[in-house]
C-alpha cells in the first residue's frame, strides 16, 4: 500500500458574500509555461474590492480571491521564462488579455474582448502566500522603491490613464492637461490620486470636492487649489466660483447618478468628463445638453503598460509618497479588518503585508 503523497499548503484569502476569510490549506500553485511563481510581500485594498465585497461590483461575482495591487518576489520561473528571474521584486499589471482579439492586436489590451482580471473574478489573487501569474504582465520594480510605495503603482496608474485619456481630448496626452482647469469629484484614493497626476503635469486650477471635511483638507495639503463640500446644495456655483470658469476637464471617481449630472453641469459648454468610478447602477444622463454643448464624457478602464511605466517615475520622483497615501498597514489574518477599514471612509489607502515589507526612509 502506498502513503498519499502530502501537497504543499498555503494561506489565502477568500471573500464571501457574508465574510473575508483566510483558509490556510490551500494548494501552492505551479508555474506553468510562459508562467512565474511570485511570493506576496504587500497588496492593496481597492475599491473594487470593497464593492464586490458588499455585491456593488458589476463585474465581480462572489466569492472570489482578492489582490490585484500585490508586490511580491519571483519564487520560480516557469518553462519559457526570460524575462525576469528569481529573486526579482516585481508588481502586478492585473489585466489578462487574450492578445488576439482586435483590441489587443491594436495596442488596447486593456480593452480586451475577452478580458480577464487577475485578483478580480480571476482563480489567483495575490492576498495569498504565493500565487502564479503570466510573466509579460509582470513589471520589474526599480530598488529606489520600497515596498509600501510600490504597492502604489497599480492604483496610481489608473488615474495616470484617465488623466491621459484627458490630455488627448486637447492633443497631446498627459501633458495636455497643462494650463486647464480641472475639477475632481470624490477625494478617496483614486481621486487624490488622480489631483496629484493632474498637478504633476502642471494643471492650471483645480478644484476637489467630497462629502468629508478630512478629505478636503486632505486634498488641499495635496494641493488642490479649493475644495467644496459635495453635499452643497450650491456645490457647482461654489465650484465655477473658485475656477472662474466652466471646468475644461471633470474627473468622475464616484460615478453615481448625482455626481455625473454635476459633471456634466461643471464641463459645459465644450468641456470633457473623464469617467474613472465604477459605476453600480446604471445612471441617467442629461443628453440633450451634452449634445448642444458639445461635451465629451470619456471612460477610461484600468491602464497600459506605458502608464504603469509612469506611474514608477511619479513615484521615484516623490510626486507621489507613500505617507501621503498609505494610512494602515494589516497582516494577512486581519484581512477582514483591512477591507472594513477600507470601506470606513476614514482611510486612503489600506494595504495588508503577507511577507515583511521594506517602508519609506524618508
Amino acid at each position: 500500500m502506498t502513503g498519499s503523497i502530502e501537497l504543499p499548503l498555503m494561506r489565502r484569502a477568500v471573500v464571501h458574500a457574508d465574510r473575508i476569510e483566510v483558509v490556510t490549506d490551500a494548494p501552492v500553485p505551479s508555474p506553468r509555461t510562459d508562467e512565474v511563481l511570485v511570493r506576496s510581500v504587500v497588496v492593496g485594498v481597492c475599491g473594487s474590492d470593497t464593492h464586490a465585497a458588499h455585491g456593488r461590483h458589476p463585474f465581480i461575482p462572489i466569492p472570489y480571491h482578492p489582490g490585484h495591487e500585490v508586490v511580491g518576489v519571483v519564487e520560480q520561473v516557469g518553462p519559457g521564462v526570460t524575462a525576469v528571474e528569481v529573486g526579482q521584486r516585481i508588481t502586478v499589471e492585473p489585466d489578462l488579455p487574450c492578445w488576439t482579439c482586435k483590441m489587443c492586436t491594436t495596442g488596447r489590451q486593456n480593452l480586451c474582448e475577452n478580458l480577464q482580471f487577475f485578483g478580480c473574478g480571476w482563480e489567483q489573487g495575490g492576498m495569498a502566500d504565493l500565487f502564479t501569474v503570466p510573466a509579460d504582465r509582470l513589471h520589474v520594480l526599480p530598488d529606489d522603491l520600497d515596498d509600501i510605495t510600490a504597492a502604489l503603482v497599480e492604483p496610481l496608474s489608473t488615474p495616470v490613464h484617465a488623466v491621459r485619456l484627458a490630455g488627448e481630448a486637447f492633443g497631446s496626452g498627459l501633458d495636455g492637461v497643462r494650463g486647464r482647469t480641472a475639477v475632481v469629484l470624490g477625494a478617496g484614493t483614486i481621486g487624490l490620486l488622480v489631483l496629484a497626476v493632474l498637478k504633476a503635469h502642471g494643471v492650471g486650477t483645480v478644484v476637489v470636492t467630497d462629502v468629508q471635511a478630512a478629505k478636503r483638507d486632505k486634498a488641499i495639503s495635496l494641493g488642490a487649489d479649493a475644495v467644496v463640500d459635495a453635499v452643497a446644495a450650491d456645490v457647482a456655483d461654489q465650484v465655477r466660483a473658485a475656477l472662474g470658469q466652466s471646468a475644461d476637464l471633470v474627473v468622475d471617481c464616484v460615478a453615481i447618478e448625482p455626481t455625473v449630472r454635476l459633471s456634466i453641469g461643471l464641463a459645459s459648454k465644450g468641456g470633457t468628463v473623464v469617467v474613472v468610478g465604477v459605476p453600480a447602477a446604471d445612471v441617467t444622463i442629461p443628453l440633450a445638453i451634452v449634445q448642444d454643448h458639445q461635451i465629451r464624457i470619456q471612460g477610461s478602464a484600468t491602464y497600459l503598460p506605458e502608464d504603469y511605466e509612469e506611474s514608477i517615475r511619479l513615484l521615484q520622483t516623490g510626486a507621489v509618497r507613500a505617507s501621503d497615501i498609505v494610512t494602515a498597514t494589516l497582516p494577512l489574518e486581519h484581512v477582514s479588518e483591512a477591507f472594513d477599514l477600507s470601506a470606513s471612509g476614514e482611510h486612503i489607502k489600506v494595504l495588508v503585508s503577507i511577507g515583511a515589507p521594506s517602508v519609506p526612509t524618508a
